[in-house]
């Protein structure tokens, strides 16, 4: 069991879940995140005030998957959000100790679906 950790555009968002539907990944999770890495932020004026903004707007994607579909989710995410340019996002894979789903008691495998 892994868990997959995606930070997108939010543009991409939708782009992204239909690549995911499209290879049978529905379970996800979608959190709005503040961050930096390469574009290092954008300066802008306002009322004349020249501000700098170094905290960009991201989506933060979450996906429990079984190790039979980390391959799909992966590229399904690189499919959806791949546009070329700096900022495209990150992905993070990690080992997912155990799962439990509360309505059933169900843990492991059967848990994530």
């Amino acid at each position: 069991m892994k868990l997959i950790i995606a930070y997108i555009q939010p543009a991409k968002l939708n782009a992204v879940k239909q690549a995911l539907y499209e290879r049978e990944i529905f379970k996800i999770s979608v959190t709005n995140a503040l961050g930096c890495g390469q574009q290092k932020g954008y300066h802008e004026t306002y009322r004349g005030a020249d501000l700098e903004v170094n905290l960009l707007k991201k989506v933060r994607l979450e996906i429990a998957v079984n190790d039979a579909f980390v391959k799909p989710t992966i590229e399904g995410i690189i499919a959806g959000a791949k546009t070329g340019n700096i900022g495209d996002g990150k992905i993070f894979i990690q080992n997912l100790e155990e799962c439990i789903r509360i309505r059933t008691g169900e843990t492991g495998h059967d848990a994530i679906g």
